[in-house]
C-alpha cells in the first residue's frame, strides 16, 4: 500500500477535471521544466512521452524503455509537490501491475494510454482491446489504494483511420468502451474544430482532454466548448526550442 500523499494528490488530480473549466496540465520532460510549470502556477503537470524521448536522445513511438521514463518521473517528482500524470505510450510491452506499480514508486498519479501498440509494427487495438487493457489498469490502481487517474486516448481521428465519414463516431464508441472499463478521462487525440470539440464533449460520458498549442491556441477557446482537461503534447517543448534556435544563431 502507498502513503496518504499519493493518494491525496490522485485525488486532487482527479477533482481538478472539471468539464467546461479545464485543467491546463503543461506538458514537460524534466525537473526543471516541471520546476518552471510549478512556479508558473499550475496545479498539476502530465510527462509527455515525446519530449521525453527527445530530451534523451531517443526516439517516440516507445523508443525508449519503461525503465528509462521511471527514471525521468522520478526526477520530476523528486522536484515539484504537485500531480504528476505520466503519458506512458501503449504501455511498452509491460503487464498493467508492473506499470501501475512503476508509476506510483516513482511518485505520479496519472497516466495516458494509448491504442496505438508501437512494439507491434504501430497496429490500432481494437476498442473492446483498449477496454480491456484499461480495466486492467484500474483494477491494478485499485488494488494499490491509489486512484490513479486513466486517461484513455484513441488515435482514430490523429491517425486518419479508415473512412472520414464516421472516424468521430468511431471514435466516440470507442472512449464509451474505455469509460465503461474505468477510464477517468478521455483523450480523442488531434486538433480538432470547434463543432467537433463540442461534440465530443457533449456525447461522451467523462471530461475529454483536447491538445493546445502553447503560443497560440487561445487558452479561453476550450472551457465554453465543454473541455475538461488541456495539455501540449510536445508543443511546448518545441516552441522553447525555436526560440533557443533563434537566440544560438545570433552567434553562430
Amino acid at each position: 500500500m502507498y502513503d496518504d500523499t499519493l493518494r491525496q494528490r490522485a485525488d486532487a488530480l482527479l477533482a481538478l477535471h472539471q468539464p467546461g473549466n479545464p485543467v491546463i496540465l503543461p506538458t514537460v520532460w524534466d525537473a526543471w521544466s516541471a520546476k518552471l510549470a510549478v512556479e508558473s502556477g499550475f496545479a498539476a503537470l502530465t510527462v509527455g512521452s515525446h519530449p521525453v524521448a527527445d530530451s534523451v536522445g531517443r526516439s517516440d513511438g516507445e523508443g525508449m524503455t519503461f525503465a528509462e521514463l521511471l527514471t525521468r518521473v522520478q526526477q520530476i517528482t523528486d522536484a515539484v509537490d504537485v500531480p504528476v500524470s505520466v503519458d506512458i505510450e501503449s504501455g511498452y510491452g509491460e503487464a498493467p501491475s508492473r506499470l501501475i506499480t512503476g508509476l506510483l514508486d516513482a511518485g505520479a498519479v496519472g497516466l495516458n494510454i494509448e491504442d496505438t501498440v508501437h512494439k507491434e509494427g504501430g497496429r490500432l487495438r481494437s476498442g473492446a482491446e483498449h477496454a480491456e487493457l484499461v480495466g486492467a489498469l484500474r483494477k491494478a490502481a485499485d488494488e494499490s489504494g491509489v486512484h490513479v487517474v486513466v486517461n484513455a486516448r484513441t488515435d482514430v481521428i490523429f491517425r486518419e483511420d479508415g473512412d472520414a465519414s464516421d472516424r468521430v463516431d468511431r471514435a466516440i464508441a470507442r472512449m464509451n468502451e474505455a469509460a465503461a472499463a474505468g477510464a477517468d478521462v478521455l483523450y480523442p487525440v488531434g486538433f480538432h474544430d470547434s463543432d467537433t470539440l463540442r461534440r465530443l464533449a457533449s456525447e461522451l460520458p467523462l471530461p475529454i482532454n483536447a491538445i493546445a498549442q502553447p503560443d497560440t491556441s487561445d487558452p479561453s477557446s476550450f472551457g465554453p466548448l465543454g473541455v475538461g482537461r488541456v495539455s501540449f503534447g510536445p508543443f511546448l517543448q518545441w516552441a522553447l526550442s525555436a526560440r533557443a534556435k533563434e537566440l544560438l544563431q545570433r552567434w553562430s
